[in-house]
Protein backbone atom coordinates (compact mmCIF):
# COMPACT_ATOMS: atom_id res chain seq x y z
CA UNK A 1 0.00 0.00 0.00
CA UNK A 2 2.79 2.39 0.91
CA UNK A 3 4.58 1.76 -2.41
CA UNK A 4 1.39 2.45 -4.38
CA UNK A 5 0.79 5.66 -2.41
CA UNK A 6 4.39 6.80 -3.05
CA UNK A 7 4.08 5.97 -6.75
CA UNK A 8 0.81 7.92 -7.04
CA UNK A 9 2.30 10.90 -5.20
CA UNK A 10 5.32 10.87 -7.52
CA UNK A 11 3.11 10.57 -10.58
CA UNK A 12 0.83 13.43 -9.52
CA UNK A 13 3.84 15.62 -8.63
CA UNK A 14 5.50 14.88 -11.97
CA UNK A 15 2.30 15.69 -13.83
CA UNK A 16 1.99 18.99 -11.95
CA UNK A 17 5.58 19.91 -12.74
CA UNK A 18 5.13 19.13 -16.42
CA UNK A 19 1.88 21.09 -16.55
CA UNK A 20 3.20 24.18 -14.78
CA UNK A 21 6.81 23.97 -15.86
CA UNK A 22 5.92 24.27 -19.51
CA UNK A 23 3.89 27.41 -18.85
CA UNK A 24 6.54 28.97 -16.64
CA UNK A 25 9.40 28.34 -19.02
CA UNK A 26 7.62 29.15 -22.28
CA UNK A 27 10.22 30.52 -24.68
CA UNK A 28 9.82 33.79 -26.50
CA UNK A 29 9.97 33.65 -30.30
CA UNK A 30 13.45 33.14 -31.75
CA UNK A 31 12.78 35.61 -34.55
CA UNK A 32 12.34 39.34 -34.12
CA UNK A 33 8.88 40.86 -34.31
CA UNK A 34 8.14 43.31 -37.14
CA UNK A 35 10.16 46.51 -36.85
CA UNK A 36 12.63 45.02 -34.34
CA UNK A 37 16.12 43.57 -34.69
CA UNK A 38 17.48 40.87 -32.36
CA UNK A 39 20.96 41.68 -31.06
CA UNK A 40 23.64 39.82 -29.13
CA UNK A 41 25.84 41.22 -26.33
CA UNK A 42 28.59 42.34 -28.72
CA UNK A 43 26.09 44.42 -30.71
CA UNK A 44 24.59 45.86 -27.52
CA UNK A 45 28.06 47.08 -26.49
CA UNK A 46 28.48 48.80 -29.88
CA UNK A 47 24.98 50.29 -29.84
CA UNK A 48 25.56 51.65 -26.34
CA UNK A 49 28.85 53.25 -27.49
CA UNK A 50 26.84 54.94 -30.26
CA UNK A 51 24.37 56.37 -27.74
CA UNK A 52 21.60 53.77 -27.70
CA UNK A 53 19.25 53.77 -24.75
CA UNK A 54 19.35 50.42 -22.91
CA UNK A 55 15.96 49.70 -21.35
CA UNK A 56 15.73 47.22 -18.51
CA UNK A 57 12.12 46.00 -18.69
CA UNK A 58 12.36 43.89 -15.53
CA UNK A 59 10.74 44.82 -12.22
CA UNK A 60 12.20 47.89 -10.51
CA UNK A 61 13.47 45.66 -7.68
CA UNK A 62 15.44 43.52 -10.15
CA UNK A 63 16.86 46.65 -11.75
CA UNK A 64 17.96 48.00 -8.36
CA UNK A 65 19.67 44.69 -7.53
CA UNK A 66 21.85 44.87 -10.66
CA UNK A 67 21.55 45.89 -14.29
CA UNK A 68 23.62 46.62 -17.37
CA UNK A 69 25.76 49.66 -16.66
CA UNK A 70 24.01 52.75 -18.02
CA UNK A 71 20.62 51.09 -18.52
CA UNK A 72 17.42 52.82 -17.44
CA UNK A 73 14.49 51.16 -15.73
CA UNK A 74 11.22 51.15 -17.66
CA UNK A 75 9.42 48.08 -16.32
CA UNK A 76 7.04 46.24 -18.60
CA UNK A 77 4.12 44.97 -16.55
CA UNK A 78 2.49 42.07 -18.39
CA UNK A 79 -0.64 42.39 -16.28
CA UNK A 80 -2.98 40.05 -18.11
CA UNK A 81 -1.69 39.44 -21.61
CA UNK A 82 -0.74 35.98 -22.76
CA UNK A 83 2.83 34.75 -23.10
CA UNK A 84 2.31 34.62 -26.82
CA UNK A 85 3.55 36.50 -29.88
CA UNK A 86 -0.04 37.62 -30.51
CA UNK A 87 -0.49 39.16 -27.04
CA UNK A 88 -2.80 42.14 -26.46
CA UNK A 89 -0.65 45.10 -25.30
CA UNK A 90 -3.77 46.93 -24.12
CA UNK A 91 -3.86 44.50 -21.18
CA UNK A 92 -0.37 45.53 -20.00
CA UNK A 93 1.43 48.59 -18.62
CA UNK A 94 4.51 50.15 -20.22
CA UNK A 95 5.42 53.84 -19.81
CA UNK A 96 6.30 55.00 -23.34
CA UNK A 97 6.53 58.59 -22.05
CA UNK A 98 9.91 57.63 -20.53
CA UNK A 99 11.18 57.05 -24.09
CA UNK A 100 10.13 60.22 -25.91
CA UNK A 101 12.59 60.18 -28.84
CA UNK A 102 11.14 57.88 -31.49
CA UNK A 103 14.33 58.15 -33.55
CA UNK A 104 16.66 57.01 -30.76
CA UNK A 105 18.16 53.53 -30.83
CA UNK A 106 16.50 51.58 -28.03
CA UNK A 107 17.64 48.17 -26.77
CA UNK A 108 15.07 46.32 -24.66
CA UNK A 109 16.22 43.49 -22.39
CA UNK A 110 15.07 41.41 -19.44
CA UNK A 111 15.90 37.92 -18.13
CA UNK A 112 16.65 35.77 -21.20
CA UNK A 113 14.53 33.93 -23.75
CA UNK A 114 11.88 32.87 -21.26
CA UNK A 115 11.22 36.46 -20.15
CA UNK A 116 8.49 38.03 -22.24
CA UNK A 117 8.82 41.60 -20.90
CA UNK A 118 11.50 42.79 -23.33
CA UNK A 119 9.86 41.03 -26.28
CA UNK A 120 6.56 42.71 -25.52
CA UNK A 121 8.23 46.08 -24.90
CA UNK A 122 10.01 45.84 -28.26
CA UNK A 123 6.71 45.03 -30.00
CA UNK A 124 4.95 47.96 -28.31
CA UNK A 125 7.79 50.33 -29.21
CA UNK A 126 7.78 49.27 -32.89
CA UNK A 127 3.98 49.48 -33.12
CA UNK A 128 4.11 52.99 -31.67
CA UNK A 129 6.44 54.36 -34.31
CA UNK A 130 9.86 53.92 -32.72
CA UNK A 131 12.25 53.51 -35.63
CA UNK A 132 15.36 51.84 -34.15
CA UNK A 133 14.20 49.10 -31.81
CA UNK A 134 16.52 46.29 -30.75
CA UNK A 135 15.74 43.25 -28.64
CA UNK A 136 18.51 41.70 -26.58
CA UNK A 137 16.77 38.32 -26.24
CA UNK A 138 19.48 36.70 -24.09
CA UNK A 139 19.22 39.58 -21.64
CA UNK A 140 20.85 40.34 -18.34
CA UNK A 141 21.91 36.77 -17.40
CA UNK A 142 23.91 36.55 -20.65
CA UNK A 143 25.44 39.99 -20.06
CA UNK A 144 26.47 39.03 -16.53
CA UNK A 145 27.88 35.65 -17.65
CA UNK A 146 30.07 37.49 -20.16
CA UNK A 147 31.36 39.68 -17.31
CA UNK A 148 30.32 42.86 -19.06
CA UNK A 149 29.86 46.06 -16.98
CA UNK A 150 26.99 46.07 -14.49
CA UNK A 151 25.87 48.42 -11.77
Amino acid sequence: MRTIKQALTTLVSAGFLVATGGALAQETPTTAPAGVKIVEAKEVVELQKQGAVLVDTRKASEYSDATIKGAISVPYDPEKSAKDANFDPAQDKFDLARLADKNASIVAFCNSGTCWKSYKAAVVLAKNGYKNVYWYRNGFPDWKARKLPTE
